[in-house]
């Protein structure tokens, strides 16, 4: 079978057969990986290993859904969970969120004055950033206790990494002791890369000693950090920039421009183009200077990040999600190339969207095939006027995402007529329509159409979900289309006699699969709520449900209550920062619906879920108090006074009622702080709250 889809052109695989290939991609690449890092006896050539990987990325860039946890473009080299040690990050490695232009930087910035009061108070006040470019290499973070470099880690996923202790002992620019008068405990942290003309010399080295040259700097970078042998590490040109902190046991700095000067004094390499900016006007003339010297430079960049100079501002703005509120990466333009437009097909999403995507003819954008791109809606095809045959500018947007930007020659779209949005699903032949005011085309097909069932389940055992090993995408639409699984529950329902004889299932993959869905029978609770696949409820959302409700029965009990008008119930949800009324409708509808409820009781009678584990807030005098902010705050902006109280274990809700717990009233505070007085709650100023949950 491999072979037969091996003469299948990229563009015209299936679904189901994308998601068979990538698999044995996945398996022929990590075993040429282990044999040409871990045994040093490679069994093909480098062309050959290139080709299997460039087929990889094609496929992956047409599949973006069918993209596996175990895909060869997150690995470098031989898989490192049999050679490293796990290191949990003492303070964890967050991402950061993107910007690509000033008008979105500039959103940021008001952002931050929103937040800080003083700031909002006072626009003249000046809000200092730091700017400094963003190296493409791989993070990591040095542990130093008294001087000494005692453990290293890399970036894993943020919460756990792997611990490459002996290979960054080999590195340049990395210290393994520091002078006297460093904090006791002190954690740096930076980005190991390989400077271009390493990278180049190096390639040059593995041609002529026949070994496999590698594909960009920052991969050889990776690569070589993550070798299991370290004298390989140490043969290896490796440089390290240090710009930031995590655990420490004192923090003699008041900004982050001073740490960063003491890292220079420390001995550690800071990038020269670093430097601290006041306002919008001279970050972005730093951006531009950067930007111009970017192909001079003997690194690569993507971009420039952004922090908050004051530390206590850091602190006070704190994180959202997995980010922080106080830094931003600000990524350069998205390459950019014009193709042809072959044809225009749709896809049916799990929720039924149709969505609209330009067949192209294959270009190299950025470093990957594209043969792809979104178009988004009905609107934006009529809008542009794209038909079949035209020439587009497509972009990576964010060096991700392929979409149309424009038609460039349309050559007068002679004989092209244009193109019809269908009225009917492509895959089940229901009716599709259009809701008054969505922009979104939707099947109605609901539970019999094929293509939502299957995006449904593998929704359901995606990373970020249920996350089963051993079972991806196209094993749960083999297994529905053979009849074996129809709704998650059935996926807990799987035995060895129901799977023995399919092919490519053997004894051994049998009894792993099986143990790998018996380890997912506990469940935390915001994966569980993610996985149910409510329209709208992303990974984010999924947790604000969490954290409100506690537990599926109380979040279930809640959502009944919602259905009500007007309920207590309805505005409690409507309350929670991020969910507005189209989303709530979303989500009451989702438990309202018969069906979702039967196949609800049906996955939990198979699974436990584990009720929400908030943050450890012990002492703290609000911990699982409700609490409501009104009128005017005069010290802290309602955000900043929404952050720390959720900091220290509140939930924090935008009406008064029975379930309230505290009232804080400022000037002005009006209904709310009447109706909180005739229902006998604790009504606080200001002042009293600053003083209850103070540190």
């Amino acid at each position: 079978m491999t072979s037969d889809l091996r003469s299948i052109a990229v563009e015209e695989l299936t679904s189901v057969e994308a998601d068979a290939e990538l698999a044995t991609l996945a398996r022929e690449i990590k075993e040429h990986d282990e044999r040409y890092y871990q045994k040093d006896a490679p069994t093909v050539s480098d062309a050959e290993y290139d080709a299997l990987r460039q087929r990889n990325a094609a496929i992956e860039a047409r599949f973006p859904l069918s993209v596996r946890p175990d895909s060869p473009t997150h690995r470098v080299g031989a898989a490192p969970a049999s050679g490293f040690g796990k290191v949990k990050h003492r303070k964890p490695m967050l991402s950061l969120g993107n910007v690509f232009d000033e008008d979105e930087l500039q959103d940021f910035i008001d952002g931050i004055r929103r937040f800080l009061k003083e700031l909002s108070d006072n626009p003249d006040t000046p809000l200092d950033m730091v700017a400094e470019p963003k190296i493409d290499g791989l993070s990591i973070s040095l542990r130093y206790e008294h001087g000494k470099l005692v453990q290293a880690a890399t970036r894993g996923d943020g919460t756990v990494g792997e611990d490459v202790t002996a290979n960054a002992r080999h590195v340049a620019d990395i210290p393994v002791a520091l002078p006297q008068g460093v904090p006791e405990v002190l954690e740096v942290r930076g980005e190991v890369y390989m400077s271009k003309s390493d990278f180049l010399a190096l390639n040059e080295r593995q041609e002529a000693e026949g070994s496999k040259v590698f594909a960009n700097p920052r991969n050889a970078a990776a690569g070589s950090l993550r070798q299991l042998d370290a004298s390989i590490t140490a043969k290896r040109p490796l440089k390290f920039f240090a710009y930031a902190y995590g655990e420490v046991s004192a923090t003699p700095w008041e900004t982050h421009g001073a740490f960063i000067d003491l890292l220079k004094g420390w001995g550690f390499s800071v990038n020269p183009f670093t430097r601290v900016c006041d306002g919008i006007d001279e970050i972005m003339a730093h951006y531009d200077t950067i930007q111009t010297h970017r192909a001079e430079l003997d690194y690569d960049i993507d971009g420039v990040v952004y922090k908050v100079n004051r530390l206590d501002w850091q602190e006070r703005l704190g994180f959202v999600s997995r980010a922080p509120r106080w830094a931003i990466a600000h990524k350069f333009p998205a390459e950019k190339a014009v193709t042809i437009v072959n044809a225009i097909t749709i896809q049916v999403g799990r929720t039924g969207v149709l969505t609209p995507v330009a067949e192209l003819q294959p270009i190299t954008v950025g470093g990957v095939v594209v043969g792809r791109a979104t178009l988004h809606n009905a609107d934006y095809i009529k809008d542009l006027d794209i038909r079949v045959g035209d020439h587009v500018r497509i972009q990576r947007a964010g060096d991700v995402i392929p979409q149309v930007l424009e038609v460039v020659d349309d050559g007068g779209h002679e004989g092209r007529p244009p193109f019809v949005f269908p009225t009917t699903c492509p895959v089940c032949d229901s009716h599709a329509v259009r809701e008054e005011g969505e922009a979104a085309t939707r099947c109605t097909g609901g539970l019999v159409c094929p293509a939502q069932a299957h995006e449904r389940l593998k929704h359901f055992v995606s990373r970020n979900a249920f996350d089963i090993e051993g079972l991806g995408g196209k094993h749960v639409v083999a297994f529905y289309d053979d009849g074996l699984i129809r709704t998650p529950g059935d996926i807990f329902r799987l035995t060895a006699e129901m799977l023995a004889g399919r092919e490519g299932w053997k004894d051994k993959s049998i009894q792993n699969l099986l143990e790998a869905i018996a380890a997912k029978r506990t469940i935390e609770m915001p994966r569980f709520v993610y996985a149910l696949g409510i329209r709208q409820v992303g990974q984010a959302t999924a947790r604000l449900l969490a954290k409100q409700y506690g537990s599926m029965t109380a979040l279930r009990m809640a959502m009944e209550d919602a259905r009500v008008i007007g309920s207590e119930a309805l505005e409690e949800l409507l309350s929670i920062d991020g969910i507005g009324a189209s989303m709530a409708k979303d989500i009451v509808e989702f438990f309202a619906e018969p069906h979702n409820n039967a196949v609800l009781n049906d996955l939990l009678d198979n699974v436990t879920v584990e009720d929400f584990d908030a943050p450890d807030t012990a002492g703290s005098p609000v911990a699982g108090k409700t609490v409501v902010f009104t009128g005017t705050l005069e010290t802290m902006s309602r955000g900043e006074a929404k952050a720390k109280a959720e900091a220290l274990g509140a939930k924090v809700s935008g009406s008064v009622s029975k379930k309230t717990d505290i009232v804080v009233a400022g000037p002005g505070a009006g209904s709310k702080e009447k109706k909180a007085r005739e229902l006998g709650l604790t009504v606080l100023s200001e002042q009293q709250w600053i003083n209850m949950t103070a540190s």
